[in-house]
């Protein structure tokens, strides 16, 4: 499947997940908007690493808990390999090991390839234990023949590998291999590309294994200038690496730290705290906003349907083709902050976003600089306004 020219890594991304489902490309679940896909014959497609010499030599493989990779987990657990799974979101930890029981039947190493058995049968690895990956297998929503890699937008499989770097698990020379349906390899340009982004050697497909011959240089560690203090906030195991590298003498100035992020705030704005995005508008008390103090990257978002949840407005706005860097969701009453890369991108959002419908109501969209007071803080002064919002 080719990819249209000059569309954006969002844009190949769409187009992977609307072909599949147009197409009925994909097991449960669906739809596969938002997903790794679970695509039709990835069980297919995972018994060809059995063809690949690095997985004949390898100890330890790190594989994602995507559903199309289960063929690959119970592939390392039939030939007795390691076998280490990402935590979801990193919540508890970096790795869990799988570890089936004694004697342990096909049918159990089956389980233990699933989700539920990661959850069942691992046992965490911490920062102390001595991991050595040998073979890393990721999943994609898309990636080209010359091992270009995109995900589904988290970042969880860049920042994971980023993790491996730091804690010695994994150097340039750790192969890594992704699993895809055939309609998900397609051109990809170099210039989406960026320096935290992973790529990959290995490319299987249900009817092909692709050897990329990638030397575009892999995540050398941790770049902490793209990691915010909320991120830090949800990721444990982050905060103990960042300790680790600043005890030995490395830069680990967080993105919402850097003297160009302090500088586009208001002098009247107090710094970021723990458990907000970088750029995120400081939450202002009931009828005190200034425009100027609003970033001319954000976008307003009001008269929300009184039951609309955050999950809600994030999928339609995906679907109109306005998906932020950031949220800051407020609740319904107050709407919603949008954050976008730059003001142009913010005025396109805005224009995307006229007349834009949810439920019942017609969205209140404006650039958050163009907004009264009243309008953002979503009522009238004197009203409660929370102490915290949460980014989303």
């Amino acid at each position: 499947m080719e990819s249209r020219a000059g569309v954006s890594k969002q844009d190949i991304r769409e187009q992977i997940w609307d072909y599949m489902e147009s197409q009925n490309l994909a097991d449960f679940p669906r739809p596969v908007h938002h997903r790794i896909p679970n695509f039709k014959g990835s069980y297919l497609a995972c018994q060809n690493i059995k063809d690949l010499e690095v997985f004949a030599r390898t100890q330890e493989v790190k594989v994602d808990p995507d559903k199309p990779l289960e063929g690959v987990r119970l592939l390392a657990l039939q030939s007795k390999k390691t076998l280490l799974v990402p935590t979801p979101r990193l919540r508890t930890g970096l790795f869990n090991r799988i570890t089936p029981p004694p004697g342990a039947t096909k049918d159990v190493l089956r389980k233990c390839a699933t989700s539920q058995g990661v959850k069942n049968y691992s046992v965490p690895v911490g920062l102390d234990s001595r991991v050595l990956v040998d073979l890393v297998v990721v999943g994609s929503v898309a990636v080209s023949e010359k091992g270009w890699r995109i995900g589904k937008g988290e970042g969880y499989a860049d920042l994971e590998y980023a993790m491996m770097v730091s804690m010695g698990a994994v150097d340039q020379g750790t192969p890594v291999v992704t699993i895809v349906h055939d309609c998900q390899v397609v051109n990809i340009p170099e210039a989406l590309l960026e320096d935290h982004d992973l790529t990959v050697d290995y490319i299987l497909t249900p009817t092909r294994v692709i050897t990329t011959g990638c030397t575009r240089p892999k995540p050398t560690g941790i770049m902490w200038s793209k990691i915010s203090s909320a991120m830090m906030g949800r990721i444990p195991i982050l905060r103990s690496l960042c300790s680790r590298e600043k005890q030995a003498g490395k830069d680990v100035t967080l993105q919402d730290e850097h003297p160009h992020f302090l500088e586009t705030r208001s002098p009247h704005t107090a710094p970021p705290s723990a458990v907000r995005r970088p750029c995120d508008p400081r939450q202002p008390e009931a009828g005190s906003v200034h425009r100027d103090d609003v970033p001319s990257d954000t976008v307003y978002v009001g008269n929300l349907p009184g039951d609309t949840r955050v999950s809600e407005l994030k999928r339609a706005l995906r679907e109109r083709g306005a998906c932020p860097l950031r949220l800051t969701w407020q609740g319904p009453q107050r709407g919603a902050f949008l954050h976008y890369q730059d003001s142009a991108a913010a005025q396109r959002a805005v224009a995307c976003l006229q007349g834009f419908h949810l439920g019942a109501n017609t969205l209140r969209v404006a650039l958050a600089r163009q907004q009264r007071g009243h309008d953002l803080t979503g009522g009238l002064a004197g009203e409660p306004h929370p102490a915290h919002s949460p980014a989303i």
